[in-house]
Formats: C-alpha cells, structure tokens, sequence
C-alpha cells in the first residue's frame, strides 16, 4: 500500500518512506491510498486476542513493508515488559449501564499519546534501514502537554535519532512542564516558546518548510522529522485503541456483535478522533463520533457551520492539551470527505494560511453531518464534571476527559440519542492536580509535586508511579525563545 500526499496525489511514498519523512514535501500530510475494511467475524476473533495482537493485526494491513515477525517485536516492545501498568494496555472501564470510559493513560508518561509514541520509534527506526536512509534524524515536536513527555519518553537514546520538543511557556500544566523539563536521555532537548500552542507548531512546521535549514542540517549529517500526529506512523497506532475497545466491550457481553455504539472524544488537533474514524471505516460499528472541545472551540463550531475560523480569541484553559485554534489532522478528515481531492484540500489550507478561515462545500457539511456530532464545555462546566463524577460514580477523571463527558450529557439530553458511548479518558487526573483539587473542593493547594500526595489524600487514589517520582527528579531545561529564534535552538542542538 503507498501513501499519498493530501495535496497532491500523484506524491507518493511507501509506509517506511511517509514514517521516515513524516510531513509531505509540499506540507500536504501522507494518508493511505485506500482502507481496507475488516474482513466478516474480524472483531469476534481479536476479541480473544491480547492487545499486542490486536495491534499486529490492525496494523499490518497498511504496513506491507514490515513482516509480521517485524510488528509482532514492535509490540511486544512497546506494550510489553512492564512499559504499562494495566495488564490490558488500554482498558475499557464500566462507569454506568451505558456509558463505558476507554483509559488510555496507563503507559509511561500517562497519557495517551504513549499509546502511539510506544510504538513509533520502533517503526521509524526500522524505516531507516529499509529507506536505505545514511543520516540521523531529528524529531521535531509542538505540544500542548502530552506529546511532548511521550515523544522524549519514547525517542530517549534511541539510535541514529535526536529530539528536540517545544512547548508554550505557560501553556501547559505543572505537572507536564516537570515531566518535560527533568526528562533524561542523552539525544533530548526542551525548550519553551513564547506564545500558546499554535505558535509553537507554526514555529514547527515553518521550520519544516525552511530550505536554508535543510541544507544545513543535511551538511551536518541530519534531516527533519515529526512524532507529531502529522506523521503517518503516529496516527496509526491510535486506530488501534478503537479497535481493541469495541473488542473488549464484545468480551465482556457489555454489547452483541454489530451493535453500534457512540465515542466521544476529547481533541483540539483532531488526531484522536481522526483515528476513531478510520476504525468506523474499516468496519468496527461506531455510530457517531462526537468531538468534545473547551473553550477553544474551534472544531465544534466548524463541525456546526462547515466553517473554520481560527480568527478568534485564543484561552488558556484547565484543560490545556485541546487549547488549540489550527487541528492539522484536520487535513486528512478533509480529504476524505472530499473524495480525495487534493485540489480542493490545497485551496482550503491555502485560505486558512492567508485568511484564516475557509468554508467547506454543502456536500462535504452533508458528509460531516453523517458521521459527526460535537459540543464544548467552559472550565466552569468542566470543573462542574469533575465534581459530579466523583461525587456520583466514585470516578477520578481529569478535565480533558471531563470535557468529553460533559459533551456527551450534552448531547444525550439534546436529542435522545442512549446509543451505548465510550468516552476516551487521555490522561492520568495526577497530571492536573491543580484543577481537580479545586473541582472536588479543596481551596488550599499544595506546592509543587506534593500536590501529588494532597490529591491521594483527598480520593484515597494512588498517583502513577511516573508521576510520583517526579519528586526526585531534577530540572535539566530551563531554555525560553521566541517563536522567530526556534531555528536557532534547533541549530544549537544539531552542532
């Protein structure tokens, strides 16, 4: 199977070769030139499957460049040898008679984004050698919180890499930028931009686009890549979680083969939930996906509208990870709602780069209508669900999966839809302690990483082993820059 540029498709590159590159030439993003749907009494047989085969089994069908041995090691290397800590991976959790909460946090940096960046430098690695590729690459990342720690985390030492991580000074939490700042590992570096998210992954993809560096870079014995979900390599991965989910929901007689049920998903880069449609295209029954945003709803006002506005007030919120104005898998959803029309993605993209703002076709607002449901919620509302789940279920959550069941409340009071729903819990509550203590109550916080321990004092809930050991760790990155001076960290980091 080879992969195609969604602004351009007569670009085409093998699996190894859109891993290795990362982002098209023309800064189209590589997507596969078909989808294959899951053959009849596919999800019956995985459902006795562990989660490493799962994974081989979603993914070998659009790697066809890796062997089956080759994947089998992958996974078992990445979700393998103790790297989570529940033994399922990503377990699927009951909270109601309906409502189920797929938890995606239990790798080692406890958030979701471990459950692709596990994964993905085994892959990239492999698509060295099989490119033939003689330099070292260098990982480039923007993060509003979580890929930043799961990029180092998974990169840390890994041969023939280096990664550089970006991330917007007090854009993130406490607890993120310490995971970020004490991260150990000899080919790392972290550096914090002046700005929020989207100046530092217009910082990023500038310095993509930037033919000066290239050269240099390629002098030096490097080139560019991304662990970004702009990556090929990243997104798929995250297929998998949606498919093992529906999988265990089979296992555990909680729903009959073919029954249909509704996800809803926390995102502000539209990764996520991209990877929960390409499951629903390859087969698994998913009804409506529902996209959940905070204030910076952006994507739930496109989803409404068929119009993308970036030109709006920007808001650090409680939920930091989604605060984000430019989703750049958005791109992809686009050309698949386009038919693969790369003339029209390029325009799209084109108006965002210089208006801000485009506006889709009514066929492809009908398209979006068919398989799209979204909502947001305020920080006020999201603390409010906090509190209540707690209070009600006895369930500890953090506010971006908050945000998630608030939408999905939202949208069942609003049109009667009790389709059985998975909520995608994206990370550990522990990693933003300092807005669930107030949200369960406490007016008093403790300082630093003893707010670890005031929030198990709380709940009677045990912080993650990651997080816990945070305490002892001490700060190696304290680097600041403005967004116009990232190239030169990069320069300084590649010497």
């Amino acid at each position: 199977m080879n992969y195609v540029s969604t602004r351009d498709k007569s670009l085409r590159m093998t699996a190894a070769q859109a891993i290795v590159r990362g982002l098209a030439p023309d800064g189209g993003l590589m997507t596969p030139e078909a989808f294959l749907h899951l053959p009849h009494g596919a999800l019956e047989q995985l459902k006795d499957m562990s989660y490493q085969q799962r994974a081989v089994y979603v993914m070998q069908s659009f790697l066809q460049d890796f062997s089956s041995a080759e994947l089998s090691a992958f996974a078992a290397a990445a979700y393998g040898n103790g790297k989570f800590s529940h033994p399922d991976v990503a377990p699927v959790r009951p909270v109601d008679g309906n409502t189920w909460c797929l938890e995606l946090w239990h790798g080692p940096t406890c958030a979701f984004k471990d459950m692709a960046l596990q994964m993905l430098p085994h892959l990239l690695t492999a698509s060295l050698t099989k490119t033939a590729e003689d330099k070292t690459v260098c990982i480039l990342v923007a993060t509003s919180g979580d890929t930043g720690k799961a990029a180092l985390e998974g990169f840390r030492d890994v041969e023939r890499t280096r990664i550089l991580v970006f991330y917007p000074k007090d854009g993130v939490s406490a607890i993120q930028e310490l995971q970020m700042v004490t991260q150990e590992g000899g080919n790392v570096g972290v550096c914090s931009v002046v700005g929020n998210f989207d100046d530092a992954q217009t910082g990023v993809k500038k310095l993509f686009s930037d033919r000066a560096l290239a050269e240099e870079l390629a002098g030096r014995g490097y080139f560019l890549s991304s662990a970004n979900s702009i990556n090929w390599g990243r997104v798929l991965p995250q297929v998998v979680y949606y498919v093992s989910a529906y999988c265990d929901l089979l296992k555990s007689g909680a729903i009959q083969a073919g029954q249909q049920v509704n996800v809803c998903v926390p995102t502000g880069n539209f990764g996520n939930i991209l990877a929960g449609y390409y499951a629903r295209k390859m087969g698994v029954p998913i009804k409506t996906l529902l996209c959940a945003s905070n204030a910076n709803n952006v994507l739930t006002d496109f989803l409404h509208t068929g119009v993308y506005d970036r030109n709006r007030a920007f808001y650090n919120t409680m939920s930091p990870s989604m605060d984000i104005l430019i989703s750049s898998n958005l791109e992809r959803m686009l050309f698949e709602m386009t038919g693969g029309d790369d003339a029209a993605v390029r325009d799209y993209m084109g108006r965002l780069n210089t208006a801000g703002r485009y506006q889709v076709s009514d066929e492809v607002k009908e398209k979006l209508d068919g398989v799209f449901a979204s909502g947001c919620c305020d920080d006020r509302e999201t603390a409010q669900v906090i509190g209540e789940v707690w209070k009600e279920k006895g369930y500890l959550i953090d506010p971006h999966t908050a945000v998630a069941f608030g939408v999905l409340d939202k949208y069942r009071k609003g049109t009667g839809d009790n389709t059985p729903a998975l909520v995608v819990s994206t990370a550990s509550p522990f990693k933003f302690c300092s807005s669930v203590l107030p949200a369960l109550g406490v007016t008093q916080l403790a300082q630093g990483t003893g707010i670890l321990d005031q929030l198990t004092q709380v709940t009677g809930v045990e912080a993650p082993a990651p997080l816990a050991g945070l305490k002892d760790r001490k700060v190696r990155f304290q680097i600041v820059t403005e967004k116009e001076h990232m190239v030169d960290q990069v320069l300084e980091m590649l010497r």
